[in-house]
C-alpha cells in the first residue's frame, strides 16, 4: 500500500473513526484501524464489535492494499506531524513508514485479515435529520440515562417512531428526559434503544449545521447513522424499554411558570453548598407571585426568592438541584413551565408544543 494525503484530512479521519476503538480488549486487532484504498481515497475503519466506524479520507493512492495499525499510535503520529503532506507505505512484511516533511516513522503494521468487518445492515428506509437537530435532541436527553449498567436498558436511550414524529426518551430511576422531532415524511412505527456510548459518539462527530444532513437506518439488531463521507454502525440494546406514557401526567395542583435565567443562575447559586456527592436538596416553598429557593448544608445556607405567575395551591417541595439544573440548561425557551400535584409527586417541565417534556422526581427532606 502505498499513498499521499494532507495532514489534516488525514487527521480529522483517524479523529472520527479512533471512536469505535475499544479502551480495554483481549483482541489486539480491535486496537488497531483498518486503513484500505478505495478508488482515489482512504477509507478508515474500527470497531469495538458492539459499535463500528467507516470514514472516507481524500487521498492521492500510489499502491492500493490494505493494513491494520494500531489506532492509537497512528492518531499520536498524526497529530504531531507537521502541516504538510503525509506519505504512507507499506512493504510485504507489514512494515509501515510514514514521512511527512523531515519526519520519518517506522512501525509496525498487521495484515486485515482478522479484522471485524462492519455489518451489512439492510438500508431501504431512513428517517433523515439535520446534524444540527440530532445533535441538539441528543445533548438535549443524554444526561438522563443511568450511569451503572445494573439495568442495561437505561444505559441506553429510546427512538421511537410514530407516523411523522421522532420521540427519544432518557431515564435513570429519578427522573425522564423527552424530546420530540417532526420528521418530513410518515413512517411504520418502530421503538429500538440506543445505547449511549454511540449517542455521545455520533453527537461528537455530528457537525451541527442545520443545512447538512443524517441519515438514520433500523434495522432488528443494529442502527445506522450516514453522513457525508462516514458511516457508524451500532448494536441495539435487547429488550422493551419502561412504557413512558404511563408515567406521564398531565394533571396538576400547581402549576407555575418562572424565567429560565433567573431560575437556572439561582439553583447555580445554591449549588455552591452542595458537596460533589452530597445528596441535599433544594427547597421550593412556592406562594403566590414567588418562590423561595433555600438550600442547608454543614456549609452553611441559602436562599433567594424569584417572582412567577402560580396556578393553584400552595406547596413545598425538595428536589435534586444537579438534575434541574442539567434540564434547564438544555432548555432554549425564555420562561419555563412547572407542573405539579403534591410533595410526594414527580414535577413536570414542559412547554405547549409538547416538543420537550422533562421529569423530576422530588426529595424527601426534614426542617
Amino acid at each position: 500500500m502505498k499513498f499521499t494525503a494532507a495532514k489534516n484530512d488525514l487527521m480529522n479521519g483517524v479523529a472520527i473513526a479512533i471512536r469505535a476503538v475499544p479502551a480495554h480488549t483481549t483482541m489486539p486487532i480491535l486496537e488497531c484501524m483498518l486503513l484500505q484504498t478505495e478508488g482515489q481515497a482512504l477509507k478508515l475503519t474500527t470497531n469495538d464489535t458492539e459499535m463500528g466506524i467507516e470514514t472516507v479520507v481524500p487521498a492521492q493512492i500510489q499502491e492500493p492494499g490494505t493494513i491494520a495499525v494500531d489506532a492509537r499510535m497512528l492518531s499520536e503520529i498524526v497529530r504531531k506531524l507537521p502541516d504538510s503532506v503525509v506519505s504512507f507505505e507499506s512493504d510485504e512484511n507489514d512494515r509501515i513508514q510514514i514521512r511527512c516533511g523531515k519526519a520519518r516513522f517506522n512501525i509496525a503494521g498487521q495484515k486485515g485479515d482478522d479484522f471485524s468487518f462492519l455489518p451489512s445492515v439492510d438500508q431501504d428506509e431512513s428517517i433523515t435529520l439535520s446534524q444540527l437537530t440530532l445533535k441538539s435532541v441528543i445533548q438535549q436527553t443524554i444526561f438522563s440515562i443511568a450511569a451503572n449498567e445494573n439495568n442495561k436498558i437505561m444505559t441506553g436511550e429510546l427512538f421511537e417512531i410514530k407516523g411523522d414524529i421522532l420521540r427519544i426518551v432518557a431515564l435513570d430511576g429519578h427522573r425522564i428526559a423527552m424530546r420530540r422531532v417532526a420528521l418530513k415524511n410518515s413512517f411504520d412505527e418502530r421503538r429500538v434503544i440506543v445505547p449511549g456510548k454511540t449517542l455521545l459518539e455520533i453527537s461528537r462527530i455530528l457537525s451541527g449545521e442545520m443545512d447538512e444532513q443524517v441519515s438514520v437506518f433500523f434495522s432488528r439488531n443494529h442502527i445506522v447513522f450516514e453522513l457525508p463521507g462516514t458511516r457508524m454502525v451500532s448494536r441495539l440494546i435487547d429488550g422493551e424499554y419502561f412504557n413512558v406514557d404511563q408515567m406521564i401526567s398531565t394533571d396538576y395542583e400547581t402549576k407555575l411558570t418562572i424565567s429560565r435565567n433567573e431560575f437556572q443562575s439561582c439553583i447555580d447559586r445554591a449549588l455552591l453548598f452542595v458537596r460533589e456527592n452530597d445528596k441535599k436538596p433544594i427547597i421550593f416553598d412556592i406562594t403566590d407571585g414567588e418562590v423561595r429557593l433555600s438550600i442547608d448544608s454543614p456549609m452553611g445556607s441559602f436562599d433567594e426568592s424569584i417572582d412567577i405567575q402560580k396556578e393553584g395551591r400552595d406547596l413545598t417541595i425538595g428536589f435534586n438541584p444537579r438534575f434541574l439544573l442539567d434540564a434547564l440548561k438544555v432548555i432554549d425557551d425564555e420562561n419555563v413551565t412547572l407542573y405539579l400535584v403534591n410533595a410526594k409527586a414527580p414535577c413536570f417541565i414542559r412547554n405547549d408544543d409538547d416538543t420537550y417534556t422533562y421529569l423530576i422526581l422530588p426529595v424527601n427532606f426534614v426542617r
